[in-house]
Order: C-alpha cells, then structure tokens, then sequence
C-alpha cells in the first residue's frame, strides 16, 4: 500500500477541481488503453535478472501522452512529475513511495516508439476505437495542410539548419519547417490520414495518399487545384469540392463565389484539428530534428486531438 503525503492528502481536501484535473480525467476515460498498451507490449523491455526492473509500461505511456497534451521537454516532464500532484496522479505514482521517472527514462520511452513505428500505429488504434464507435465514418474527404516552424537559425554545432526542413513562401511571407497534410472525415471532421512533408511540399502532391479508396467526395481548398485529378474524380463518379480558382483570364463568377462558399463551409471542420494541435496542445515548433522523429510526434498528436474532439460523444 503506498503512503500518501501531506501533499496528496492536501490534493485531495481541495473543493475545486482543476482545469488540468478535468482534461485529464476527460481523457482517462475516452483512450483506449488496453488496445495501446497490448501493441506497445511486445516491444517493451522485460525484467531480467540484474538491473533495474523497467518502468510500468502503462505509466510511461501516460507520461507520453502527458508530454502530447502539455507541449513538454522530457527534462520538463520530470520537473512536472515533481511538482504537479494531479500529473502524478494520472500516471500512477506517489511521490512519498516511486522514484519520479528521470528525463533518460522518458526519453528511452519516446525512441522506443519511434524505432518500432508505433506512434503510427497508435494512431490508427484510436481511429479503429473512434470507428467502431460510429464516430468515423467514411463517404467523403476533406484535405488540408499546416505548416509547423522549425528554427532557421545556424547558431549551432553543425552551422546549418536541419537539412530535411525547407521554406516555403504563403501570401507574402516566407516560413521554414515542414508540413502536417491531413485528410478527414467529411461527417466528424476527425482526421483519418496524415502525411508529413518539408514545407516546400505542394499540398495537391499528397492529395492522393489522403483519400480512401471508397470515399465519394472530396473537399479542399484552392490549393488543391488540378484540371487532370478533377477530371479522374468526376469519370470515377466522386464529387469534386475543390474551391475553383480565379485567374486574369477568368474572373470568378457570382455562381462560382456562391459554389466557393458552400465548400468553405463544410471544409471548415477540418480546421480544428490544426486548432487543437497548434493552440490547446501549444505544437507551433518542431521538437527534433529531421522529418521522421517530428512524423512520429505528429501521429500521436493527431490520434490524441481525435479523442479529444469526440470526447463529449464518447462519454455519453
């Protein structure tokens, strides 16, 4: 039995749940952990005979995901495990009776992911549970893209900027980073697909590896043009609902601004998904270095902001 401490028993005294508290118990409720847990498993170390014992698994996975939701460093991620009772609390620990784990074991943890590709996978599990719910469900797709900054600064041991980030120019400002292409359920607006480019990417370049083979429409923006794939699109009987573009030859018309609306309007879910990603869970700036390390992060983001859209409908 562990030991509470003035802290906990101080914690729990309290009247007022915390903002904090009630996102976490919100999402304590709706991931599906078994499911997670039973993919990361057979990856995970076991307990030999000498050395210390590993971590919980499912402690760590907590941690993870605590990182996802609060934008923390592993050296931050200790420091909070230290500091904040309901973080502890969520993932299973008592000060008075564990040993915090330390930035190296979180860090351990996030290359295990990476190295097996499960974030990947993860992902796709909460997108089954979502599914299995009534809450993904397929016919039409809406696409969109959103760039994540990386620093352009040559201040540092390699004197150059990470190679695998590239700028790019929108309206009339130039950005450096990559990424985050995503294709989502026309119903729910929760993102069933997601690929991670440098940002000198062209969004209509990943149109085709966000759609499904059975999805029946789909929506996007005016940088999704292309005469050749419209065409495809409207031969293979899937509506197309890509905002027309205007040029010096041929100006909009009133039929084609109204048409431009109507496809504003029901793409517009797709957006918040970038809201949750850029706003409630802070992910502005790249973390790492290189596509593949961010990718990885990307995914887990993604799986997490789905669960957190559908929330309100999982826990009724």
């Amino acid at each position: 039995m562990k030991q509470a401490t003035f802290a906990s028993l101080a914690f729990e005294q309290k009247k007022k749940p915390t903002r904090r508290e009630r996102f976490l118990t919100e999402m304590e409720g709706v991931v599906p952990w078994a499911a997670l847990l039973a993919a990361i498993e057979p990856h995970y170390p076991k307990a030999g005979r000498r050395g210390r014992p590993p971590r919980s698994l499912e402690t760590m996975l907590r941690i993870y995901f605590m990182q996802q939701w609060y934008a923390l460093s592993d050296p931050a991620m200790e420091d909070a495990l230290y500091e904040i009772e309901s973080m502890r609390r969520f993932a299973g620990l008592e000060l008075a009776d564990d040993a915090m784990p330390d930035e190296t074991t979180i860090l351990k943890f996030r290359h295990l992911l990476e190295k097996h590709g499960l974030t990947a996978q993860m992902m796709n599990i909460i997108n089954d549970t979502l599914a299995e719910r009534g809450l993904l469900l397929k016919g039409g797709t809406m696409v969109d893209a959103t760039i994540i900054h990386a620093p352009p600064s040559t201040k540092n041991e390699q004197k150059q900027r990470d190679p695998e980030m590239h700028q790019t120019k929108k309206g009339n400002q130039w950005f450096f980073g990559m990424k985050i292409h995503v294709g989502a359920d026309v119903n729910s607006g929760l993102v069933h697909t997601v690929s991670v480019t440098p940002a000198n990417a062209s969004d209509i370049s990943q149109l085709p590896h966000l759609l499904r083979e059975d999805d029946r429409a789909v929506f996007g923006d005016k940088g999704y043009v292309n005469n050749d794939l419209k065409r495809h699109a409207r031969k293979a009987g899937v509506f197309w609902g890509v905002s027309l573009k205007a040029s010096k030859q041929r100006p909009l018309s009133d039929a084609n601004k109204r048409f431009n609306h109507r496809m504003s309007s029901i793409r517009a879910r797709v957006e918040h998904v970038f809201r949750v990603i850029k706003r409630q869970f802070g992910y502005t700036k790249v973390r790492y270095k290189g596509i593949a390390k961010n990718a990885a992060q990307v995914f887990s983001l993604i799986g997490l902001t789905n669960l957190y859209l559908a929330r309100g409908t999982m826990m009724n």
